[in-house]
């Protein structure tokens, strides 16, 4: 098991190792997503039976109907835009709040098809340099674990680097998951300059023919600008190491802090040049939405979603997946043309 990362956390290393035998009987990762983002479903589906349940549609429901989709963190944007795509044409007629989540479903997944775009690695750019940022508690650590054991059971060879120096606990779990996934850990002492470590990381993975250089940083909050400041400093650091450096920037996200992610994003992108997303901790929120509501104001690739502690649960972001559960609906459940949803009554 995966922790959580959070500074008063001690590490705690995965209980399997690579290798170790599988439970037999593995849930797919269509139920772990569905069951994951189990509360923000239920809301909704909640939400939408209480507003069209033997009701038919006029300004007051579609009101109602945008209430719900606001408060599951949809945002403003996609809320009016599912809100008038359930109405057009359709007042004073009988709509089945089934109907109702498949246009929902068919709108979000309109939104996130163009955002969901899987993340690679250019062989040509070796090691390939990955730069980890976020706030304290979205999950970094745990996530470059995770990325780290995906990656060395391909094959690659990955080393860490451990710059979250402020954090002894951030480091340890780093060096224990290190070992046990056989990656290499770059590391200092505690509160070591992190730019300096993300030098020496680079030149370590060139030393060793590395394939992946993935690089942790310390968890700072948006608004305090001289953690982002260090930050800048290491990107810059990077770059004199390595002018292309880094090669990506995974901006890691938790989902349970809602409209606060959205600032999130908007700095870390101008600090640090994000270029894609991980979202955590969708199992612990019913504002999964905020996903939605995020890929609609900024459009950057959304490479993971994470539904749980263990490595198999941060997986490739799906559009169409996630729009079917997030509404309640079924993996194969077919969004058919809005005209075939709507009862006449």
């Amino acid at each position: 098991m995966f922790g959580g990362g959070k500074a008063a956390e001690k590490p705690e290393a995965p209980q399997t190792e690579p290798g170790d035998a599988q439970p037999a009987e593995k849930a797919s990762w269509w139920s772990r997503l569905s069951g994951g983002l189990s509360r923000t479903s239920q809301s909704i589906v909640q939400g939408v039976a209480d507003v069209f349940t033997k009701r038919k549609l006029d300004s007051l429901t579609l009101e109602e109907l945008e209430d719900v989709l606001l408060r599951a963190d949809l945002g403003v944007a996609a809320a009016t835009r599912i809100t008038q795509a359930v109405g057009k044409s359709r007042y004073e007629k009988d709509i089945d709040p089934e109907a109702v989540r498949r246009i929902l479903a068919r709108e979000v997944e309109s939104v996130l098809t163009p955002v969901a775009i899987p993340f690679e690695i250019d062989a040509a750019k070796k090691p390939f340099i990955i730069l980890v940022v976020g706030v304290n508690g979205s999950g970094k650590t745990t996530t470059i674990a995770k990325l780290a054991s995906k990656w060395t059971g391909e094959g690659k060879k990955v080393v860490l680097a451990a710059g979250d120096t402020f954090r002894a606990a951030a480091v340890e779990q780093l060096r224990v998951w290190g070992e046990r996934l056989g990656a290499e850990v770059v590391a200092g002492s505690e509160g070591a300059d992190a730019a300096g470590l993300a030098f020496d990381g680079i030149r370590r993975a060139r030393e060793s023919d590395a394939d992946i250089l993935l690089m942790d940083t310390a968890g700072r909050l948006q608004n305090r600008t001289e953690l982002m400041a260090e930050l800048e400093k290491i990107v810059r650091v990077m770059k004199k190491a390595e002018p292309e450096s880094p090669h990506a920037v995974l901006l890691v996200l938790d989902a349970t802090v809602g409209q606060n992610a959205i600032q999130q994003v908007e700095v870390f992108e101008r600090v640090a040049g994000v270029t894609g997303l991980v979202m955590t901790k969708l199992d612990g929120t019913a504002r999964g939405g905020i996903l939605v509501a995020i890929a609609e104001k900024f459009g950057l690739p959304i490479h993971y979603i994470g539904v749980g502690e263990g490595p198999e649960d941060l997986e490739p972001f799906a559009a169409a997946d996630f729009a079917r559960a997030i509404a309640g609906l079924d993996e194969q459940q077919v969004l058919e043309p809005v005209s075939e949803q709507i009862s006449e009554g």
